[in-house]
């Protein structure tokens, strides 16, 4: 066998979630970053949570709102056809 292939191994590693909760794990890596955990998905706590870290959620409703007050109500003019 060939040696010095394998990665180095941590049986103490740390993973940090967005929502603030850490986790020890063994990885090849000593320190993991994670956007959703058990702690804070859907599926295990039962609720909605939105995870948006690129600030697209509230750009959209920005938009939309804007979109609401430029809509100006269409006046039709000429016959209705039958």
């Amino acid at each position: 066998m060939q040696k010095d292939i394998h990665p180095q191994y941590f049986p103490k590693a740390k993973a940090k979630c967005a929502c603030g909760a850490v986790f020890e794990l063994s990885s090849t890596q000593e320190k993991i970053n994670v956007e959703i955990c058990s702690a804070c998905h859907p599926f295990f706590t039962g609720g909605e949570k939105i995870v948006d870290t690129a600030g697209r959620v509230e750009r959209f409703k920005k938009m939309r709102a804007s979109a609401r007050l430029a809509e100006v109500p269409t006046k039709r003019t000429g016959k209705k056809k039958k």
